[in-house]
């Protein structure tokens, strides 16, 4: 407990309010000493009046159950500078101290309290003080030490057990005080930190500071942007890694498709053959083929994909600019659109993310239909179930070949397209782990081809798509 923080406030608490009232116990006691001894020297005034009330004297009897009432041996009085012996007994002992409370000041009656309760002999004092009432100049009276003693210790230890109960009530406090403003959020920072370290590449699990504190607000906004900058970095290291084992595949292709493009150059330049102009648009294809390897894995290798900016869209919208930018890019060729999104379907997500990993799917869906020469069909399904939001994209087009299978998310390597490079797939696959879901290939055959989008409503992460 005491590794705690709540548990060492609550010690220091306990510790610090001990010291405050052992502080305060000191005045306390000296004060307490004051008051026992003027309430003798009162008991002692009142015994006197007897004496002073009868002309001829009291009996002896009565005059020592006087002063045994009154706790002292002997009581003195001192009226117009004359001093009188009212009442008188005995004395087991002589006199050790004398103690003057008229002119005693704070200091004094402190060193006074802390000497008598440190000091455990019986010893026979003086007290001198002020009659109450202006009765007299001066009332002076004999006792034990020891009465005052034992109800001093009394006292104290009444003093010290209110305190530990004090010390106690106000510890449990502060402690869950400290537990709720300070413990939990700080814990919930933790628990954040441990969140994001199992899947930095899920953007749901950077921190978002809410805390009223303003120490740990600026510590979340601090981690929150640790947090983006190294998911960044996660995402260009892998991404430089990939590139890195790719340099010899493309060097490979880019050697052999110039090659190509050399060869139709050379022959232009030494025949005059009309096939020469049939020759053309074929080193223009190479050539372009060459340009579009090189963008790709020139901005594959950038990484400079932002974390997502989720916020709460409606998808039909953005399902409907996806198909009218599709439509435009298909013109004369066969293929028909269609949307099957409900009217009110919403989900968190980032708009521009979301809208290319669509687009980039359904041009995939419509390059591949058009290869094929044949009419063809791209249907985009929207579907809401209890623990995620679904997006379809179906088409009727020759289906994926068993070759892609194996690295169909894989750089440079699941690309089934002749020129491709496999980095869209790639690409959208990242944006939808980003989202703390998973892009899937849902079916492929003769019949056509269906990848499904899946994005998590909870706040836990899906796991995110194999490598």
């Amino acid at each position: 407990m005491l590794k705690s923080l709540s548990g060492r406030f609550l010690m220091l608490t306990i510790v610090f309010v001990m010291l405050a009232e052992v502080m305060i116990f000191v005045p306390s006691i000296a004060r307490f000493r004051e008051d026992f001894l003027l309430n003798r020297l009162e008991r002692a005034q009142i015994a006197s009046l007897a004496v002073l009330a009868s002309s001829s004297g009291i009996e002896m009897d009565l005059e020592d159950e006087l002063l045994k009432n009154a706790g002292v041996f002997n009581v003195v009085l001192r009226r117009d500078q004359s001093r009188q012996l009212a009442l008188s007994s005995s004395m087991p002992a002589s006199v050790t101290k004398s103690f003057d409370l008229r002119d005693a000041g704070p200091m004094m009656l402190i060193r006074d309290a802390v000497a008598r309760v440190s000091n455990p002999e019986n010893e026979l004092i003086r007290v001198i003080g002020q009659p109450v009432n202006d009765a007299g100049l001066l009332i002076e009276v004999t006792m034990f030490s020891e009465p005052l003693r034992v109800a001093m210790i009394d006292y104290g230890l009444r003093i010290f057990w209110l305190s530990l109960v004090i010390s106690v009530i106000t510890a449990v406090f502060l402690f869950l005080a400290v537990q709720r403003l300070m413990v939990a959020p700080i814990q919930k920072v933790i628990s954040a930190m441990r969140d994001y370290a199992e899947a930095p590449e899920d953007a749901r699990r950077i921190i978002s500071p809410e805390s009223a504190i303003n120490e740990i607000h600026e510590a979340e906004t601090a981690l929150q942007t640790m947090e983006q900058q190294l998911s960044t970095a996660l995402r260009q290291k892998e991404r430089l890694a990939q590139l890195g084992g790719a340099v010899a595949k493309i060097s490979h292709d880019l050697r052999n498709i110039l090659t190509t493009a050399q060869l139709f150059a050379d022959r232009m330049e030494r025949s005059q053959d009309p096939a020469v102009a049939k020759s053309a648009p074929k080193i223009v294809g190479a050539i372009s083929r060459a340009v579009s390897l090189c963008e790709n894995t020139l901005a594959f290798g950038k990484a400079e994909e932002p974390a997502p900016r989720l916020s709460h869209i409606s998808l039909a919208p953005l399902v409907n600019d996806v198909v009218d930018s599709e439509r435009l890019a298909a013109g004369e060729a066969e293929i028909s659109f269609s949307e099957d999104v409900p009217a009110g379907m919403a989900l968190r997500a980032d708009p521009e993310q979301l809208y290319r990993v669509i687009s980039n799917l359904t041009r995939n869906a419509r390059q591949a239909i058009e290869a094929t020469g044949k009419p063809g069909e791209i249907c985009i399904q929207g579907a809401e179930e209890d623990l995620e939001w679904l997006i379809c994209i179906r088409d009727t087009g020759p289906g994926l070949p068993p070759k892609a299978h194996e690295h169909l998310f894989k750089p440079f390597q699941g690309s089934f397209r002749k020129g491709g490079t496999g980095l869209g797939l790639t690409i959208s696959s990242e944006l939808i782990r980003g989202h703390g879901g998973r892009l899937e290939l849902a079916e492929t055959g003769a019949q056509g081809t269906a990848f499904t989008i899946r994005i998590p409503k909870g706040e836990h992460v899906i796991e995110a798509q194999a490598k």
